[in-house]
């Protein structure tokens, strides 16, 4: 097949999926029919989600925002891992609570399925101990950031030790660039998306970090993206990528191997993620990696995590 045939092919599977999509309605989009005998169309079939959130985001209601209720939703799609983050810890000041509660929710819904990622705001005075705690106490294989709920630029001093000692302790760190479209913000809770510029130089500064961009692809791409990635061991997730064929465009200016699925779940649609990697025509290797492949190696790296 030729590269016009193969174009043309792709964007009738993309208008056929999508077609049916909408047609049958997002839950049967997703049940895709294939032999139960068909090993490896069951494997591809597995995933880890490595950007959900637990508990209630303040300005709206979802239909997933109770734990049994996600996690029972991403296992009907597919999800065998997801690693999970509060929405509490964006305004609650009491971290040290937030972070005990997101580790006792995980245990008692989520057992070998949700992974906790901790809230650590290195602007408030007792973040040291905190990050110590979620590290020892709740052995927790990383921590989830949000400078721009949390006051505080990428270019505070604080923000520097904070990843220094992440990475002595074994932590991955996630840092979210943005929570929601600016368009769905209320107009007294208008949040900036966070400037990622003083990122390599940090990477540089900083051996051993593993760093996870979260909801990035709608304000970082290009050059800037770019130059990020190479400055360390960084990962980003696809969750707020946008356009027909986007991963396999993103797959045009990054490795497979630093990309992870994310879905951003409950405040936007899982199926919306799984669409992005449906859609794109990929090599089974590069989907595998982002399914589950790359998630598995970053966590399996030396750290606190102790599977429970």
């Amino acid at each position: 097949m030729n590269a016009a045939n193969s174009m043309a092919a792709q964007k009738m599977f993309r208008r056929t999926f999508v077609k049916t999509a909408v047609t049958a309605g997002a839950g049967a989009a997703l049940a895709w029919a294939e032999p139960a005998a068909d090993a490896a169309a069951s494997a591809r079939r597995s995933w880890t989600d490595t950007n959900t959130n637990l508990f209630h985001w303040p300005l709206r209601r979802f239909v997933q925002d109770t734990t049994p209720a996600l996690v029972q939703s991403l296992r009907q799609h597919g999800i065998t891992e997801a690693w999970a983050g509060s929405l509490d810890g964006l305004l609650h000041k009491d971290l040290g609570a937030v972070n005990a509660h997101l580790a006792e929710e995980c245990r008692r819904y989520g057992r070998h399925f949700l992974v906790p990622f901790g809230s650590v705001n290195p602007a408030a005075p007792d973040w040291e101990e905190e990050l110590r705690r979620c590290a020892k106490v709740h052995q927790m294989p990383g921590i989830r950031l949000h400078p721009n709920y949390h006051g505080y630029s990428l270019d505070t001093p604080a923000f520097a030790r904070l990843l220094r000692q992440a990475a002595e302790l074994g932590l991955l760190v996630q840092l979210s660039l943005v929570m929601e479209d600016e368009r769905m913000m209320h107009p007294r809770l208008r949040v900036e998306p966070v400037e990622p510029a003083p990122l390599p130089a940090l990477l540089k500064q900083t051996p051993g970090l593993r760093l996870i961009l979260l909801n990035a692809l709608r304000t970082l791409r290009g050059p800037a993206l770019k130059e990020l990635l190479a400055a360390g061991e960084v990962f980003v997730e696809f969750s707020m990528l946008e356009g027909v064929g986007g991963l396999e465009q993103l797959l045009q200016q990054l490795p497979a191997e630093r990309v992870l699925f994310g879905s951003h779940t409950p405040l936007f649609y899982f199926e919306s993620a799984a669409l992005k990697l449906r859609e794109s025509a990929l090599e089974p290797q590069a989907e595998q990696l982002i399914r589950v492949g790359n998630a598995r190696r970053v966590l399996a790296q030396p750290g606190p995590w102790v599977r429970r």
